[in-house]
């Protein structure tokens, strides 16, 4: 008796120990992220950094859990995130009919696109109409490309390999504008005085947090954080530092 009463005093401490292994972690979420894309999400004196990062961060702790951050190629994030790897996927995904058709998406966190970007003494182009007519620096083979061809037809498009070429061409004056993505927008005002991006967007694109179709309580858990923050000011505050016009 004496020998079946401890194995049965084992079993049960075990079965304690596992018990507590699963419900720490339930306050660990694992994110997989692809940082490499600044300012969304990049490494910086090699500690991960950015404006997802900080979100995502900040999310978590509104939910009483810690981050625990899968590095992965951005390629892999859907599979990974499909195949049990982590349970969120947050690397500046847009939100696409595509994509919602194996994984779904907590609420939109921000709008990405196409901006133009000016010299803050610019007077001339004040409003997206302005760059009509005028010269505007463009990377070759992205969709600033086509878009402009097709809404601005006008436009003087200076087209060149390279996103610094781009900005360098407005900063020395050879370019009135430049038209990109808006996270690489933002990431170069940061960094650059003396320019800035117009408020109105080109067009708008939702970026969303991508989680597994089984995991719906997860997905409204977060949407709710989401929400708190933007309530209590914190969103706020993480947008202005890492997306604001101007340095």
């Amino acid at each position: 008796m004496n020998f079946r009463r401890h194995v049965l005093l084992a079993a049960l401490s075990t079965l304690a120990f596992g018990s507590s292994l699963v419900h720490a972690q339930t306050d660990v979420l694992r994110v997989g992220t692809d940082a490499t894309f600044p300012p969304m999400e990049f490494v910086d004196n090699g500690k991960r950094t950015g404006f997802d990062i900080e979100l995502t961060e900040a999310l978590a702790k509104s939910m009483g859990k810690q981050v625990e951050w899968v590095d992965i190629d951005f390629k892999g994030l859907i599979p990974g995130l499909i195949s049990k790897r982590f349970d969120i996927a947050v690397s500046a995904i847009y939100i696409t009919d595509e994509r919602k058709k194996v994984v779904d998406f907590s609420d939109s966190y921000y709008a990405g696109g196409l901006v133009v970007m000016v010299k803050d003494n610019n007077t001339a182009i004040k409003k997206l109409a302005d760059i009509d007519g005028k010269k505007v620096s463009v990377q070759v083979g992205t969709k600033s490309v086509g878009y402009l061809t097709e809404k601005f037809p006008k436009v003087q498009r200076v087209e060149v390999e390279k996103n610094q070429e781009m900005f360098n061409l407005v900063d020395i004056g050879r370019a009135d504008a430049a038209v990109t993505g808006k996270p690489a927008a933002y990431q170069y005002v940061r960094t650059r005085p003396g320019l800035r991006v117009l408020d109105d967007q080109l067009t708008v694109e939702e970026y969303g947090m991508a989680l597994r179709k089984d995991s719906p309580d997860l997905t409204k858990a977060l949407n709710a954080a989401l929400a708190r923050l933007k309530a209590d000011g914190t969103y706020a505050a993480i947008v202005k530092k890492w997306f604001s016009g101007s340095k």
